[in-house]
């Protein structure tokens, strides 16, 4: 039999008779043609512009059913740096091991009597890792609470966060970005990304800007003016001449562009420890309940009897948070969920997935062993498991192969639940971070392409799924580690739209 002349890209193999060319796509259709190993010439031109050697990237093209061939292959078995595209083990594991509708539970008990209004007792508020435990949702537990006759608390608020157990973190350790939301660490009771949200309120008729900040936090006094002055909006951040050195106060001692309008300024509270005490009593108080006694840490008794449970979010709506705008607190939050899973459970889990529950203490190295024996037990041997530090890519060890990756992403896309995994991604030149790229009126891939960016400080990456102007949808998965990886985004991006206008 000769085969020597069946060797020809999809791309080439056109004939002069439109039904001879169907006529041999139908025979060619169950073989596995060799991927194009050069890049394309816009990625090349712009990594050219970036000062970046081929030799840093990596890249691969392949369409999501077979039996059809690669389109692209470009040291794709090499492990790379993954920055924030890492999210995407981590929602995919999630996903398949405790399903879309999974939800966490704050949980809140007692060891006292609920009498006239008063809880004779303690109460105690365990947390089960809700990544998205924010204001809204405390303030409408506390509520529900007082609705159930807890208006006073003749003890104790008990916060219990023994659900994970977490090492030492030092939120500037990573990159000396101590108030950036990003840097937060994960919690068991995680109050709004232990965040504090600052607003600027310019009022010319007393030549003041009013801050505004929520949640309100016991014990922190803040400036509630700040003098307004006429210059341009500028580096109004760095105008205000914010102090935050004590865990008591947050000061300004500079002033307030009038330029600006409104602003506001997310910060990380600058003694992250004792967020979760002063957060929950500033919410219980402001939302009309009493307490005699104090807030503080410690562990559930047992016997105590359940009062109230507040449901979080299903991890569908959760992954689509961190996938989308690749917030790294909930990622590590979902992380640390899987930790709390059994490894044997996860060994000989059979169909159908997605229904275990969280058993044990959440820690890191848990995790990583649970995702290990998924990986195994899902992908074989065929593929190593990637290296894991935290699951949200905030990591400068956390290691991944393309073709591991663009594995993950094939069996997501075949997932009984794999159209939420797919919403759960930026839509390009539409939503999330890859809002941004795709923007020209030309662009094949706006709209088209699903997508979970990454940058760090050597790198950047993107990965997800295209649908192309053939019909077919392919897995893309880029990478830069360079030191120049930052200024070779475009490089990425015109990978993207190569692979959306590939033609029949």
């Amino acid at each position: 039999m000769v085969t020597s002349a069946i060797t020809l890209h999809p791309l080439a193999t056109r004939l002069t008779r439109p039904w001879a060319g169907r006529l041999l796509a139908a025979a060619l259709a169950g073989l596995a043609l060799p991927a194009c190993a050069q890049l394309p010439p816009a990625m090349s031109a712009a990594l050219q512009r970036a000062q970046v050697p081929q030799s840093a990237v990596s890249a691969l093209v392949v369409p999501v059913d077979p039996p059809l061939a690669e389109r692209l292959r470009h040291r794709a078995d090499i492990p790379v740096n993954p920055a924030s595209v890492m999210k995407l083990v981590t929602t995919y594991a999630a996903l398949d091991l405790l399903g879309g509708d999974f939800t966490w539970d704050t949980q809140f008990l007692t060891d006292g009597t609920v009498d006239q209004g008063a809880l004779r007792g303690n109460l105690y508020v365990r947390g089960g890792g809700d990544p998205k435990l924010v204001l809204e949702r405390l303030t409408a537990a506390f509520i529900a609470l007082q609705d159930k006759g807890v208006r006073v608390i003749l003890g104790d608020m008990v916060l219990d966060q023994s659900a994970f157990e977490l090492p030492d973190h030092d939120p500037g350790a990573f990159d000396g970005e101590s108030l950036r939301p990003y840097n937060a660490s994960p919690d068991a009771l995680l109050v709004n990304f232990k965040s504090v949200v600052l607003t600027f309120r310019p009022d010319p008729a007393f030549g003041v800007a009013h801050v505004l900040s929520e949640p309100p936090l016991a014990g922190l006094a803040i400036d509630a003016t700040v003098p307004l002055v006429r210059r341009g909006c500028g580096d109004w951040r760095e105008s205000l001449q914010a102090r935050f050195d004590t865990a008591d106060a947050i000061r300004f001692l500079g002033s307030y562009p009038a330029s600006c309008g409104e602003r506001v300024w997310p910060v990380a509270y600058q003694d992250p420890a004792s967020y979760a005490v002063r957060s929950m009593e500033g919410l219980w108080r402001a939302s009309g309940g009493l307490l005699t006694g104090q807030v503080r840490a410690g562990l559930t008794p047992p016997g105590a009897r359940l009062l109230h449970s507040a449901e979080s979010l299903p991890l569908s709506a959760i992954i689509g948070d961190v996938n989308q705008w690749s917030n790294n607190v909930m990622a590590q939050q979902v992380f640390l969920t899987l930790g709390r899973l059994s490894p044997t459970r996860v060994d000989t889990m059979t169909e159908p997935r997605g229904r275990l529950q969280p058993m044990r203490t959440g820690r890191f190295e848990r995790s990583r062993e649970v995702i290990s024996h998924w990986w195994t037990t899902t992908f074989g041997i065929r593929s190593a498991p990637p290296t894991m530090d935290n699951g949200a890519g905030l990591s400068r060890t956390e290691r991944i192969t393309p073709e591991a990756l663009a594995e993950l992403l094939k069996r997501a896309a075949r997932h009984p639940e794999g159209a939420q995994f797919v919403q759960s991604l930026s839509v390009a030149g539409v939503s999330g971070t890859a809002a941004r790229m795709a923007r020209s009126s030309d662009s094949t891939a706006r709209g088209n392409a699903w997508l979970k960016t990454g940058t760090l400080r050597d790198v950047t990456g993107i990965a997800g799924y295209v649908n192309a102007r053939n019909g077919t949808r392919y897995v893309v998965v880029g990478f830069v580690n360079h030191p120049n990886a930052p200024a070779a985004r475009p490089a990425l991006e015109a990978l993207v739209e190569w692979a959306a206008g590939l033609p029949d």
